[in-house]
């Protein structure tokens, strides 16, 4: 390597140089000899700078030459991340060595480019220590006598020995002196690294550094800062993942002071963007048998002040129902509004108020449901809620008019460890809901379950399996107890698809038609790419219905299956299925499904 010198110093002088033409340019042709070729020439193509010239079509002599001097250092870089530290690069442009061609000598065109690289012996650690560690802190297995001496694993090495320190509190913990020699005769890389923990530190005040729209007092409130609390850098993730779940804001920074104060406290400086304070959205989903359903949101965030969220909800559904399917078009509106951070760090307070009219086959009905509540975050993975709320409702079914009251205790928990909501490939979903009611003038008390779980697996990169899982159960109240909402019914595109919606029903002894107390609902899915944006799917769906709490076996079951296609976009995969009844005397037929999404 005996340009490394020479070319930093000429590259500055060569760029101010002017002599610009037309470059003849065809192809780099890059040579790299000694074990391990195929990896190391693919790496070292992709950092030839030289090779961007010539895609970027570069029209001077002065810019190859430019790109050649700095490729020199990047190349070299590159082989001490392989661990080769007694190789040689050669860089010719028309034949001369470009570390060699003189300044006042620069060619106006260039015509062929050779890079040749002799690696030579891959060198391995021989004395490999970074010191002191954290107690309990190991370094990684990359880094250890006998192993490949990559730069690559230095880094990681002293990187994970500071995270290390820092994670015990040493918040300053840093490299402060270094040691390496290379034997070229044993091809071995001695590296010793002294790491200088610092003091234990402990967080001081939360600096606000921008203006927001919300006041500094809520931000603090909402931020969490534990000051005084020993420092933790993963305190300072959950402090960050606070702000930005609270929706008021758009970027967040968060910053560690550069000194420590004198009585050992750390201050972290902030700084905030507002982003626009409203913001909507609308759905549509289409099926052949459903009609279609069309939803929406609007949204006012920091409407106080104080990061409040105030969020209005609709949606109409079953419009245009296909003919001799029963039921017509049902309408639900609401609005709810939250207040982060009220309660605790990870404690919003929140109230609601939603009414629904639905008009469906087997009954007809109009609800009010008020409350509040609180909603804890566990984990960025894990929430829950707990709310107190009043229900009224009006139903009209085969069992007559009927008025219920309820004081309503909702609890609720999600666990979602999707790789990603609207296109999952891997992980799982679990959410379950438990609601206990309390009747009131005349209307009587019992208990609302539902468990949602869905499992996502890849295998490979192009096929995906999804499995769902749904239970449902009333409990300590009858059928003719509750509302008709309160009860389950299988069949459409949120149960089992090929069936017409909520066409498993219960059937009393006077042939009276009702949902049933009892709900179990099995779905899978095999989606399998066949293009970037496109994917097919096979799927079936698989539902129980019951009149008692719990399965006995006295209900029914149906059955469907089918065929879909998914087409990628930003907004998440456009779902298309199609699929027929396997079993059940629920339908026929093929029906058809759009929207956006996939189905779970």
């Amino acid at each position: 390597m005996q340009y490394f010198r020479s070319f930093r110093v000429l590259a500055p002088l060569i760029l101010v140089m002017s002599a610009a033409q037309v470059v003849a340019l065809d192809a780099v042709d890059l040579q790299v000899s000694g074990p391990d070729t195929e990896v190391l020439t693919e790496d070292i193509r992709g950092v030839l700078r030289v090779q961007d010239a010539l895609e970027a079509e570069e029209d001077s002599g002065r810019a190859i030459v430019a790109a050649a001097l700095s490729d020199y250092r990047r190349v070299v870089e590159t082989l001490y991340g392989a661990g080769y530290y007694s190789s040689s690069v050669s860089i010719r442009l028309d034949g001369r060595e470009a570390a060699g061609i003189e300044l006042l000598a620069v060619p106006a065109t260039v015509d062929r480019v050779t890079v040749t690289v002799d690696p030579g012996t891959r060198f391995s650690f021989g004395r490999a220590v970074v010191a002191p560690l954290a107690p309990g802190d190991t370094l990684p297995d990359s880094f250890a006598p006998g192993q490949v001496a990559a730069a690559g694993a230095v880094k990681d090495a002293v990187q994970s020995s500071v995270e290390g320190w820092r994670a015990e509190g040493n918040a300053k913990a840093a490299a402060v002196g270094q040691s390496v020699t290379a034997d070229h005769r044993a091809n071995t890389l001695d590296v010793a690294i002294d790491i200088d923990p610092g003091p234990v530190l402990t967080f001081g005040n939360l600096i606000i550094t921008t203006d927001s729209k919300v006041r500094d007092r809520r931000i603090r409130q909402i931020a969490g800062l534990p000051s005084g609390a020993r420092f933790d850098p993963e305190e300072l993730e959950r402090v960050a993942s606070r702000l930005r779940r609270a929706g008021a804001f758009g970027a967040v920074g968060l910053t560690e002071a550069e000194t420590a104060n004198a009585d050992g406290t750390l201050d972290i400086e902030l700084s905030l963007s507002d982003p626009k304070q409203r913001r909507y959205g609308f759905g549509v989903e289409v099926s052949s048998l459903e009609g279609a359903t069309v939803s929406g949101y609007w949204l006012h965030r920091n409407l106080l002040g104080g990061a409040e969220r105030l969020r209005f909800d609709f949606e109409v559904a079953q419009i245009g129902t296909a003919d001799g399917q029963g039921g017509g078009t049902d309408y639900s509106t609401g609005v709810r509004i939250e207040r982060p951070a009220d309660l605790g760090p990870d404690r919003d307070l929140f109230a609601f108020a939603e009414f629904e009219q639905l008009d469906e086959p087997t009954f007809q009905s109009r609800s009010l449901e008020l409350g509040v509540g609180v909603e804890q975050i566990f984990s960025p993975e894990r929430s829950g809620s707990v709310a107190v709320g009043y229900l009224y409702s009006e139903t009209q079914d085969d069992l007559g008019d009927r008025e219920f009251r309820f004081l309503t205790l909702p609890v609720s928990y999600t666990w979602d460890r999707r790789d990603d909501v609207l296109d999952a490939t891997q992980g799982f979903y679990l959410r379950g809901e438990v609601t206990p009611f309390v009747g009131l003038a005349g209307s009587s008390s019992g208990l609302r379950g539902e468990l949602d779980a869905r499992v996502y697996r890849s295998l490979g990169e192009r096929v995906t399996l999804a499995g769902r899982g749904q239970i449902g159960s009333v409990a300590g109240a009858g059928i003719d107890d509750v509302p008709s909402d309160f009860l389950f019914f299988s069949g459409g595109s949120a149960t089992v698809r090929g069936q017409p919606y909520q066409s498993l029903t219960v059937t009393n002894d006077s042939g009276q038609e009702t949902g049933g107390r009892s709900f179990l609902g099995l779905s899978g899915e095999a989606r399998v790419a066949v293009r970037d944006q496109i994917d097919l799917v096979g799927f079936y769906d698989v539902g129980y219905v019951g009149g008692e709490s719990f399965y006995d076996g006295s209900g029914a079951w149906h059955s469907g299956a089918g065929l879909g296609i998914r087409y990628d976009t930003a907004l998440g995969p456009i779902r298309l299925d199609a699929a027929v009844p396997v079993s059940g005397d629920t339908g026929d037929g093929l029906q058809v499904y759009i929207g956006i999404g996939q189905s779970f």
